[in-house]
């Protein structure tokens, strides 16, 4: 795979991290996706290929929820759904997880979902 865009970079270092990070059902993995206006955040089973929990900024329900001045584009939207996916995620007994960046740096909002998902009780 030739590198063109950032993005095939992205999707090679994302590549290369699932060889190493797998979800299980006692601990499944938090993957995290970013784009320009939005991010979305999901708990996986990976050995059912299930989905058991998600979040992300263009719900509608938790549209309404955000004060003013949170979006999906900035650091107080990605501490929203951090805090929405933990609470979403012990509700159904996951208190473990392992984190999946998705090939973005641990910097900025990807690092503002995992703080607030610690800070809401998740573990990883």
């Amino acid at each position: 795979m030739k590198i063109k865009t950032k993005n095939d970079r992205r999707v090679r270092i994302q590549l290369r991290q699932r060889t190493r990070l797998s979800g299980t059902p006692e601990r499944p993995r938090l993957s995290v996706f970013r784009s320009v206006g939005h991010i979305y955040a999901q708990v996986i089973d990976d050995l059912d290929g299930r989905t058991l929990a998600s979040a992300s900024t263009v719900e509608p329900s938790l549209k309404q929820a955000f004060a003013k001045g949170v979006r999906g584009g900035n650091l107080k939207g990605a501490e929203a759904i951090g805090r929405t996916i933990a609470e979403r995620s012990i509700e159904k007994g996951i208190t473990r997880v392992v984190f999946d960046r998705s090939g973005f740096l641990y910097h900025g909002r990807i690092r503002a979902v995992a703080d607030a998902a610690r800070k809401a009780g998740l573990e990883f």
